[in-house]
């Protein structure tokens, strides 16, 4: 029987564990450990109930466009309880010079598709909309060098882009900062429709009118979350899995490929060393590479080369009266230059109805990210105030909230720095030389919820479908 270590409980280590036990109820002649450092199972995705409030910790949702999460939900059997964000109230609003200024219609991403529509908008002064205008002539060229977000934006359409809806959408998505982000890793879409296009506005264009004249239906909401929150997905793995599989509080120190054998030992804090024919590692890239520094020192430096940024949720919770002052829409995005710690803000009960009782409404504020690690320093309370105090400037919001709750990431996202898909490369150029390992997590191949199933998921199948082999002199 071959036996399975999976070292981290968050959902690519979840993932992971779930198809391996798929794949043994088919029949596979395997087994399973989970081992997870913290008290749950999950990691960030935890949801909680607070003033009949569905409150989320961590991830809110997944987007729907990749497919592997909905896969996921479907093969647990709570595919009913998916709910789509309410996007025909789907207004997004940037701070500009202390003022909301809502997103125009046609800006895809971060790409003007009407033209009419940016022109007239006052997100942008009139010299970045020229230029704007001119972007429609860039020729076709291929990227030479791997460019940051920051430097692929300005090239077409300006710094006042960079400032006002690159640095602030992808403060959101990765905690990180536009001019360390690499282009190839964070965009490669927009890299390939400069290569093949050159303007990235005729390329959303062109894009655009071909999915309009293949569409036949609706188009499903951007985003998808699930009736009880994303813990539901959580605990519906959890249940799925063998109990006597799950290791919470456990610590591992170490892993080692045993040097006369197919075999691997984890070093358990506490518990001395237990025997595996392989090691699936979920954790963050730096803890994976800590773990490994024994085994590959090459594959542990590139692993710890990958950094990470941390963040903070506010979740604040109001009586809608309260809030009756609020502009129409999913919330707004804060340009670093605004000066401010909130990185953003989302109304909630906007975006998902279902998380709210109808006379309750709910506020979600973003702080931290790569530019902004000191935040952490701060207690419950100052981070408390610096928000009251700072939706009381943006939004005019002077009620207090009826609960609150703040939650920390620390070094929970990973940054695709320029280089990261070469890196990427070398990591799995060294575990492919070292058998019985797989790597699983969001430091790879994409960090939001169905990139780390998927993840999880792929690193599962391999090691279930892989023979159980001789290691090779190279990998020891």
């Amino acid at each position: 029987m071959k036996r399975i270590a999976i070292i981290g409980g968050g959902i690519s280590g979840l993932s992971a564990a779930f198809y391996l036990q798929k794949a043994r109820a088919a029949g596979a002649d395997l087994e399973y450990t989970v081992f997870e450092s913290g008290q749950r199972l999950g990691g960030s995705m935890y949801s909680d109930r607070v003033e009949g409030c569905l409150v989320e910790a961590g991830p809110d949702s997944f987007l729907t466009e990749k497919p592997w999460a909905l896969a996921l939900c479907k093969e647990l059997g709570i595919a009913d309880q998916l709910i789509g964000s309410n996007d025909a109230e789907r207004k997004t609003y940037i701070l500009v010079n202390g003022r909301l200024v809502v997103v125009p219609d046609g800006l895809m991403f971060m790409v003007p598709t009407q033209l009419v529509a940016t022109a007239l908008s006052p997100l942008f002064s009139w010299s970045t909309k020229l230029r704007m205008a001119r972007e429609l002539l860039h020729p076709p060229r291929p990227m030479q060098t791997d460019e940051t977000v920051a430097q692929l934006v300005e090239r077409h359409f300006g710094a006042e882009v960079v400032d006002r809806l690159a640095d602030p959408l992808l403060s959101g998505v990765y905690g990180g900062d536009a001019a360390k982000l690499s282009a190839r890793a964070v965009l490669p879409r927009f890299v390939e429709m400069e290569e093949k296009y050159g303007s990235l506005s005729r390329a959303m264009l062109a894009a655009h009118k071909k999915m309009m004249a293949t569409r036949k239906h609706p188009p499903p909401p951007l985003f998808t979350s699930l009736q009880d929150g994303m813990q539901q997905m959580v605990d519906a793995i959890a249940v799925r899995l063998d109990p006597e599989s799950i290791r919470l509080r456990t610590h591992i120190l170490r892993v080692y490929p045993e040097e006369s054998s197919s075999s691997w030992r984890v070093a358990v804090e506490m518990n001395g060393e237990e025997r595996f024919d392989a090691v699936l590692i979920a954790t963050p890239a730096n803890v994976a590479g800590t773990l490994l520094d024994g085994v590959d020192r090459g594959l542990a430096r590139n692993l710890l080369d990958i950094t990470y940024s941390s963040s903070i949720t506010v979740t604040l919770g109001y009586y809608l009266q309260q809030l009756a002052g609020l502009p129409p829409g999913f919330g707004f995005l804060v340009p670093r230059s605004e000066g401010t710690r909130m990185l953003a803000c989302t109304f909630v009960h906007n975006k998902f109805p279902h998380r709210a009782p109808q006379d309750k409404g709910i506020l979600r504020c973003f702080l931290g990210g790569a530019r902004d690690e000191a935040v952490l320093g701060l207690s419950d309370d100052e981070i408390l105030e610096t928000v009251h105090r700072e939706l009381r400037d943006i939004l005019k919001l002077d009620a207090r909230p009826i609960f609150s709750r703040v939650y920390r990431w620390r070094g929970a996202m990973a940054q695709y720095e320029p280089g990261h898909i070469a890196r990427v490369q070398r990591i799995e150029k060294h575990v492919e030389e070292i058998p019985g390992l797989a790597l699983a997590g969001n430091a790879y191949h994409g960090i939001g919820v169905p990139d780390c199933i998927r993840s999880g998921m792929e690193a599962a199948n391999a090691l279930a479908q892989a023979p159980v082999a001789s290691l090779s002199p190279q990998s020891r």
